[in-house]
């Protein structure tokens, strides 16, 4: 009997307690389930999603404004350093303060398939306010902003070395507050071009052209650096300071094309977005790794010897090419594609200076030829879209954007002047205008 007790009290004592504790955890289970909050519904969790793409991959590409400022001082002359620096911070606050205060209006605000929006201010709701529809206002004011300041930057790497400082400002301040979102209002805000059947997913024409055109009609009217070119047509190189810099910036703007690209996208919230976005990372780094290779290669036929800058800029010209339609190619098309670009790279710079066209950092066959050559080739691998209305947009696109940009450099070299002087060239920018050089122990020409 006693041994048979000492089997079946622990027993009893076990059931007791469990009983005492379900008493216990029932109401508590209960109150924690009262006052556990819902689940999201799938617009919450689609518009937190969405919201998040916007922020991330904007972020992403204001991280290229660093990649421009490292790969332009990396390709001027150490005289010039801290002028280039100084000029890629300047034109991304100015670029942030334009498209406030008109841009994103112009761009967006009642184009309604016309040629522009509503010049005004633009404004996003209020602390704690909810339903602003599928994803945040100030999130994609955001990401189109830092797309308009990627814009200046192209301009400022070809006309380095001899522009001068307030007059490109002044230009930049135009080219964010007015012609890029007019010509951006006519594919983004559903204006004509877009009515027609354009396409430019995230901009190999809208922003890299556009870019590409202003940064030409600048290099035409301001002429070439001193020394440059010569009268027998002799081009004298001018390398780069620091090929390290030039590679970090490089690198800097690849990853941030994976945002640009990327959430361009404007949607995370279902599964097939997540699929896409994945699919435009892939496309787009295989299209730079294209247009390295196809650089490399090239140079080594052409010249017996690989050219880091032809490389640099491969990689570069491959991005761009791949920007207006990252998501529909194979993988295959992505490489080619990007490759071309690379070639393109190769070809025009030495074109250029036939033409004796001084661009420091190589931004016009980068931006302009490869985001033509990008925008181009669209419906070779989405055959929805049509080669006619690709051209109808690039050529109305470069007209405006060329026309436009040449008219206000002219108006600016004919009162306040453009260009520095031949003592400030042969000087430095950095002394002549920032005042601080970049390099002061052994700054040389």
């Amino acid at each position: 009997m006693t041994l048979q007790m000492s089997h079946t009290s622990p027993l009893r004592v076990g059931l007791m307690a469990a009983a005492a504790l379900a008493a216990f955890a029932v109401p508590a289970l209960a109150q924690d389930a009262a006052a556990a909050p819902e689940f999201a519904s799938a617009a919450e969790t689609a518009f937190i999603f969405n919201t998040l793409l916007f922020l991330i991959g904007g972020f992403l590409v204001m991280w290229m404004a660093a990649g421009f400022a490292m790969l332009e001082a990396g390709l001027v002359r150490s005289k010039n350093v801290s002028m280039q620096c100084l000029k890629n911070i300047a034109l991304y606050s100015i670029a942030g303060l334009m498209f406030w205060v008109i841009g994103y209006s112009l761009m967006y605000t009642n184009v309604n398939g016309g040629y522009f929006g509503t010049p005004m201010p633009y404004s996003w709701p209020d602390a704690g306010t909810a339903n602003e529809g599928d994803y945040s206002v100030a999130s994609d004011w955001f990401f189109q902003m830092v797309f308009c300041a990627t814009t200046a930057s192209i301009v400022s790497g070809t006309l380095a070395e001899r522009i001068k400082l307030w007059p490109f400002l002044i230009f930049t301040a135009i080219l964010t507050g007015v012609l890029y979102p007019i010509t951006g209002s006519w594919q983004w805000g559903a204006g004509w071009l877009s009515e027609a059947g354009f396409s430019d997913f995230a901009g190999s024409t809208l922003v890299h052209s556009v870019g590409g055109w202003a940064a030409l009609a600048g290099a035409i009217l301001l002429g070439a650096r001193k020394g440059k070119y010569g009268a027998d047509g002799r081009v004298t190189p001018m390398p780069g300071s620091n090929m390290a810099l030039a590679t970090l910036g490089t690198f800097i703007l690849w990853l941030g094309w994976f945002g640009f690209n990327g959430a361009s996208q404007l949607a995370m919230g279902s599964n097939g977005d997540a699929s896409d976005i994945s699919r435009i990372f892939a496309n787009t780094n295989l299209a730079a790794c294209g247009g390295v290779i196809a650089a490399m290669i090239l140079t080594q036929i052409m010249y017996k010897k690989v050219d880091v800058t032809m490389a640099l800029n491969g990689a570069l010209a491959g991005l761009v090419s791949i920007t207006a339609e990252p998501l529909m190619p194979s993988p295959l098309t992505a490489i080619v594609i990007g490759a071309i670009g690379g070639v393109i790279v190769v070809f025009a710079v030495p074109m250029l200076d036939k033409f004796k066209i001084d661009d420091v950092v190589g931004a016009i066959p980068v931006h302009l030829l490869a985001g033509i050559w990008g925008t181009f080739i669209v419906p070779f691998s989405n055959p929805d879209m049509s080669y006619g209305t690709q051209i109808l947009g690039i050529v109305s696109i470069g007209v405006f954007t060329f026309v436009v940009s040449g008219v206000i450099w002219f108006i600016l070299k004919s009162t306040v002047g453009i260009r520095a002087s031949e003592e400030q060239e042969m000087m430095g920018m950095d002394m002549a205008e920032v005042g601080v050089e970049a390099y002061p122990e052994f700054t040389k020409g």
